[in-house]
């Protein structure tokens, strides 16, 4: 990108950012940071020779399993190819199981396996012990009000969906 370009899309982005910033809008931009943040730490404690996306659709297959890999692909707003190349990496680790689909013989049902049940298990492990450190090294009154920020998160997440969000 040259110096120009670059001035341009400085520019495009200053004129279409807000003249007035609200109260939500900066406690917006400070929660992205913070769960974006804490999301990347996340990742790189858990250690996986599995990439995110890897890891999330394997989530997602044992949450829903049995599935199809078209609707593994709508799960993860992913193009079927993609989940494809997904899916191949995970059936070669061990970790799920391609079994033809009984209703469709050009399709095939994908499931969890022993192996990556396990896993998930010990990905959630290093995820959950690398908070537990963090929150430990905290006063027991930050702890409760981040506890009490979860829940309330959750709760947002689970009741709203983007469609029903004011713009």
């Amino acid at each position: 990108m040259t110096e120009h370009q670059m001035n341009s899309q400085t520019e495009r982005q200053t004129l279409q950012e807000p003249l007035e910033i609200t109260k939500n809008q900066e406690s917006a931009v400070a929660l992205r940071l913070a769960v974006t943040r804490t999301a990347r730490r996340l990742r790189q404690e858990a250690a996986s020779d599995l990439s995110p996306t890897a890891m999330a659709a394997l989530a997602s297959i044992e949450r829903n399993a049995p599935l199809t890999p078209t609707r593994l692909a709508e799960i993860e707003r992913v193009q079927r190819p993609t989940i494809t190349r997904v899916i191949n990496v995970l059936v070669e680790a061990g970790a799920i199981a391609r079994d033809p689909d009984p209703e469709d013989g050009r399709s095939c049902r994908l499931s969890l396996t022993e192996a990556g049940a396990a896993r998930l298990a010990e990905h959630r492990f290093r995820k959950s012990a690398y908070l537990a450190r963090l929150l430990d090294s905290l006063p027991e009154e930050d702890v409760s009000v981040l506890d009490r920020a979860s829940q309330i998160l959750e709760r947002a997440l689970t009741e709203r969906t983007l469609e029903e969000m004011p713009r």
